[in-house]
C-alpha cells in the first residue's frame, strides 16, 4: 500500500476474536470501532440466526454484502462476519481505505470456543459442518489478508500488538497492551 489505510478490517472465523481484538485494538489505536454484524442485524432489524431460519444463509449473505458496501467509515476498526470473504465487491470495498488482517486460529480452537455452532447465525449451507466450514473459508481469509496474525498461543494485547506494528511501523508500541 501506498499510504497508510485509515481503517483497519479484521476477518476469520466466528470465535476468532475478531470483536474482542476489535474492541482493544480500537482503543490502543484511538479509533473507532465497529461491529459489522451488529449492523447486519439493525439493519434487518432480526437476529442472524432469525434471518438465516427463516430466509437461508444465502439471504444473510445478500444482506451482509449490502451492509458492507453502505459500509463509509474513516479511522474504524472494523470488526467483520466470517461469511464477509464470500463477497469480492465487499472485501474490495473493505480494503479500498483499509488494512485487512486475517486473525488465523487453529481449528480445534475454534471448536472450544464455539459451543453454539448450530444456533449461531452463520451464513453456511444447512448440512455443512464447522470443519468444512473452516477449509472453505481459510483459502478465502488467506486471500484477501494484508496481513495474517497466527493467534495461537497469543494473548488479545498481544495480537493487538503485532496489527500496530504492522499497520504504524516495527517501532510502534500498543499503548494499552499493559491495561487489557
Amino acid at each position: 500500500m501506498d499510504r497508510k489505510p485509515s481503517n483497519i478490517v479484521l476477518i476469520g472465523m466466528p470465535g476468532s476474536g475478531k470483536s474482542t481484538v476489535g474492541v482493544i485494538l480500537a482503543k490502543c489505536a484511538s479509533m473507532n470501532f465497529v461491529d459489522t454484524d451488529i449492523l447486519i442485524q439493525c439493519s434487518a432489524g432480526r437476529s442472524l440466526q432469525d434471518i438465516v431460519d427463516r430466509d437461508g444463509h444465502m439471504a444473510l449473505r445478500a444482506i451482509e454484502e449490502k451492509v458492507l458496501l453502505e459500509l463509509d467509515r474513516r479511522n474504524h476498526v472494523i470488526a467483520t462476519g466470517g461469511s464477509a470473504v464470500y463477497s469480492r465487491a465487499a472485501m474490495e470495498h473493505l480494503k479500498s481505505d483499509g488494512l485487512a488482517v486475517f486473525l488465523d486460529v487453529d481449528l480445534d480452537t475454534l471448536k472450544s470456543r464455539i459451543h453454539d455452532y448450530e444456533a449461531r447465525g452463520l451464513a453456511k449451507r444447512p448440512d455443512q459442518s464447522f470443519e468444512d466450514l473452516f477449509a472453505e473459508r481459510s483459502s478465502l481469509y488467506s486471500y484477501y489478508a494484508d496481513l495474517t496474525i497466527h493467534c495461537s498461543g497469543l494473548s488479545v494485547a498481544e495480537v493487538c500488538a503485532a496489527i500496530i506494528q504492522a499497520w504504524r511501523g516495527p517501532d510502534a508500541t500498543c499503548p494499552c497492551a499493559d491495561s487489557t
